[in-house]
């Protein structure tokens, strides 16, 4: 029975709910960037092809190579993305901002330990998390 409070709690926590509502509506919108590619995308780049031929595709050994469809995948994968990004990711960025919170942000400035070479080390610590080594402090802003 605890097990099944614990998933429940997991389930509940605001960043699982988030990422499903994202995940519904980057399906969503997957389902229109693809129907524009196929019905608008697609039969442009194929139109590029020399006349009487199947697009931008090759016959070899009566298979068909069809680079129009891999033009409007990748066409449809960034408009895709632009998409997320700017109706999910940015607002989403913005909103945590407001709540205090740094996400999709520049990682946290690290240094380096001189014995063992760790490069994830906090600008702020002072011994190495891994050999325990003596560290110098960095300043995290630029030099005045």
């Amino acid at each position: 029975m605890k097990t099944l409070q614990g998933f429940k709690n997991f389930l509940m926590q605001g960043n699982v709910i988030v990422a499903a509502i994202g995940l519904a509506i980057a399906l969503a919108f997957s389902t229109l960037v693809k129907a524009f590619t196929d019905n608008i995308v697609t039969p442009l780049v194929n139109a590029a092809g020399s006349p009487g031929a199947t697009g931008l595709g090759v016959h070899v050994h009566g298979q068909l190579i069809d680079f129009g469809a891999v033009v409007s995948a990748i066409i449809y994968f960034v408009i895709f993305m632009m998409v997320v990004y700017f109706l999910i990711v940015v607002p989403y960025r913005t909103y945590e901002a407001r709540l205090g919170n740094t996400v999709f942000g520049p990682a946290a400035p690290t240094q380096t330990c001189p014995e063992c070479q760790s490069d994830d080390l906090p600008v702020k610590a002072t011994r190495c998390k891994y050999c325990a080594a003596e560290l110098r402090p960095v300043s995290e802003g630029p030099a005045a």
